[in-house]
């Protein structure tokens, strides 16, 4: 790993929010990434994970295998929201019902404006988007007088769940599983997406570390986009959190895309979310975790984070599979270059937030509170 040459080191540097090339005369997602949209009369097909970009653009998973982008028409200056106690409660009020009945899907920030949507499902099965702006005002996403595209990820495919959208130069990108025999798969959708049109499938092949074997059925439950000596790679992370990085170019429709393994923070654990912030001169991956095994000694709640120096996830030999560095689960700081974020204990949402920030819903005594947290 110290053997990195240091072109790609710099290459490492940049974040995913860089690899996400617009027009650089477009001025809202409608111009920068649609084509055909359609306008007015959304009505969403449930509301799953999600992923915001710029210039308003808002990707959301629904239910069936389908996803739906939105221009929010959300652009304008940072402008970070309020601290919010018990905010669980306010958005079961929004949508009619009670904390208990309803579970929250996703949380995302604008990176342009601070905004945050909230994907919110009551027990009847009913879901939508919320968002919550600096002025405090907590809302439903009125997509009356806005632009939207729908596309089918697949036509032959049952897609029983979409784990993580994300949207990188050009493209964007989908990770779920389905019911073929390969089950985990990325879903490739081109720029400008075409309202109706349908999405390249490919199956990946990932070595579990802490399983000892490949396997093709789990899916990638939260991924990132990076760059590495100008090629670009999806790093996606798996339940019992085998880290692992797929190259992303020349893919073709059908293919087997085989990943590379690269580190295991520990079984028992299932990804939630993953996101790049820097700090100290380096740029760190975020990954967020629930912890389905007994509790490590240092993390008070289920809920935890791990930061990884991206160094760790530069190699590219795709044989290292079965060598994989794995994280020192007795110890709150590896000396690889894995710590566990005690600012994210108890957070059941969390995403990137401004510079060296993040936005997270943490449970405290049964509630969870919306809280701004800054990152080592």
């Amino acid at each position: 790993m110290n053997s990195i040459i240091p072109f790609l080191l710099v290459a490492l540097t940049l974040s995913f929010h860089v690899f996400a090339k617009e027009p650089s005369e477009a001025k809202s997602a409608t111009q920068a990434f649609f084509k055909k949209p359609q306008k007015g009369e959304l009505k969403l097909n449930g509301a799953g994970v999600m992923h915001a970009a710029n210039h308003g653009l808002l990707l959301v998973a629904e239910a069936g295998g389908s996803m739906v982008a939105i221009d929010t028409e959300d652009t304008g200056k940072f402008k970070p929201v309020k601290l919010m106690a018990n905010l669980d409660a306010k958005l079961a009020s929004a949508i009619g019902a009670s904390p208990d009945k309803v579970a929250i899907n996703d949380l995302k920030a604008n990176p342009e404006t601070g905004t945050l949507y909230i994907s919110v499902r009551r027990s009847d099965g009913i879901s939508t988007i919320l968002t919550l702006e600096s002025s405090g005002k907590l809302k439903t996403l009125n997509t009356d007088k806005l632009n939207w595209v729908r596309i089918k990820l697949s036509e032959k495919l049952k897609i029983s769940r979409i784990s993580a959208i994300g949207y990188h130069d050009g493209r964007v990108l989908a990770a779920g599983q389905s019911n073929d025999a390969f089950r985990s798969k990325i879903f490739s959708i081109p720029t400008p997406i075409l309202h109706g049109s349908k999405a390249a499938v490919f199956s990946t092949d990932t070595y579990h570390v802490a399983h000892g074997r490949w396997e093709t059925k789990a899916p990638i439950q939260s991924f990132i986009l990076t760059q590495e000596a100008g090629t670009p790679y999806l790093v996606g992370s798996f339940a019992c959190t085998p880290i692992a990085k797929f190259p992303i170019t020349n893919l073709k429709d059908g293919a087997q895309v085989k990943g590379t393994s690269v580190l295991e923070l520990g079984s028992g654990n299932r990804p939630l979310d993953m996101f790049t912030y820097f700090s100290g001169g380096k740029q760190w991956l975020v990954t967020h975790s629930m912890r389905f095994h007994k509790l490590f000694d240092y993390t008070p709640s289920k809920y935890w984070a791990a930061r990884i120096d991206m160094k760790l996830i530069a190699p590219s030999d795709d044989k290292i599979n079965k060598q994989a560095a794995r994280r020192n689960k007795g110890v709150a700081k590896d000396p690889k270059g894995v710590e566990v974020l005690e600012e994210l204990h108890g957070a059941v949402q969390v995403d990137g937030y401004g510079k060296q920030q993040a936005v997270l819903l943490r449970e405290v005594k049964g509630a969870l509170n919306l809280e701004i947290v800054k990152l080592p």
